[in-house]
């Protein structure tokens, strides 16, 4: 497995990094197996979220055995320091650890987002005193949606976090607004030599009004393989990248392995090639009005 570091942080992480929005809605069996998957090829790195469904009480089982063994991360949506320091403890106890190596920031996809969580009384309070207790190591931010990149890198002048979640994928970045955004936020995050991590790399686009939805995420996926090594391809190559989450459905997730362990430097302009004659791939996030 493609292990990158985490800049400041200094931890070697494979470069898939767990995404356990799969695990919201499965049972603790389909749960283990696909854990056990994920380590037995090489992947250290999980990223949960407290509104994950029961993804942190299916993490819990492994998560307290093999913790040396991970870089665990997980996430709060509350935007008051009272609710979001509740929230944390109770996702210790459903990981059934006693700290983690990253707490962000979830969701903060605009500046009205920004401005609650950063504010007096915001959540950003209890993730530092949560870090001054030593229940979490580093303190980041997460956000969906075509204002994410511009506004992360906000939130960078405001707060020295420490690490970056953003949306990057080939169609997304075809849009030149923001491509112009993401550019900035990764020179910002190489500069500070903050871990610029990425979502939504198989996105192919919404789901449809009528159509069947065959996967538990909120979009529709990429599930070819062959496009997925595309996807794949596309966002490792970007310097300053150090990994991306996978997509959240679980029979999704061994192909994405496969695609990684496929993966060449130097080969991005093949797999523009490629993604560039997929019919209706679209903006998970649905038509922007401006990213600017």
């Amino acid at each position: 497995m493609l292990k990158r570091t985490m800049g400041n942080l200094g931890y070697e992480s494979s470069v898939v990094m767990f995404g356990a929005a799969s695990l919201g809605k499965v049972t603790q069996e389909e749960a283990d197996q696909s854990i056990t998957f994920a380590l037995q090829h090489g992947v250290n790195h999980f990223d949960t979220a407290a509104s994950y469904g029961d993804a942190e009480v299916r993490m819990g089982p492994l998560m307290s055995k093999h913790r040396d063994q991970i870089f665990l991360a997980t996430k709060t949506g509350e935007r008051t320091k009272e609710k979001a320091k509740e929230q944390i403890y109770r996702s210790l106890e459903r990981l059934q650890v006693d700290n983690v190596d990253l707490l962000q920031l979830h969701a903060i996809g605009d500046l009205t987002e920004l401005d609650k969580a950063l504010g007096k009384g915001g959540a950003i309070e209890a993730a530092i005193e949560a870090k001054e207790e030593g229940i979490i190591k580093a303190i980041g931010i997460t956000g969906h949606g075509h204002l994410a990149p511009s506004t992360h890198l906000e939130a960078l002048r405001r707060y020295p976090f420490e690490t970056v979640l953003t949306p990057l994928n080939y169609r997304l970045y075809s849009m030149p607004e923001y491509r112009e955004a993401f550019d900035a936020l990764q020179e910002e995050t190489m500069k500070r030599n903050v871990p610029l991590r990425v979502i939504k790399a198989i996105a192919k686009a919404p789901w449809g009004q009528d159509q069947q939805r065959t996967y538990a995420t909120w979009y529709e996926p990429f599930d070819e393989q062959q496009l997925i090594d595309a996807c794949v391809q596309f966002v490792l190559s970007f310097e300053g990248v150090c990994g991306f989450a996978t997509a959240g459905d679980i029979h999704l997730f061994p192909k994405i392995v496969d695609a990684v362990n496929r993966y060449e430097p130097g080969k991005r302009a093949e797999a523009e090639q490629v993604l560039a004659q997929v019919a209706r791939y679209e903006s998970p996030f649905g038509a922007p009005t401006s990213i600017a």
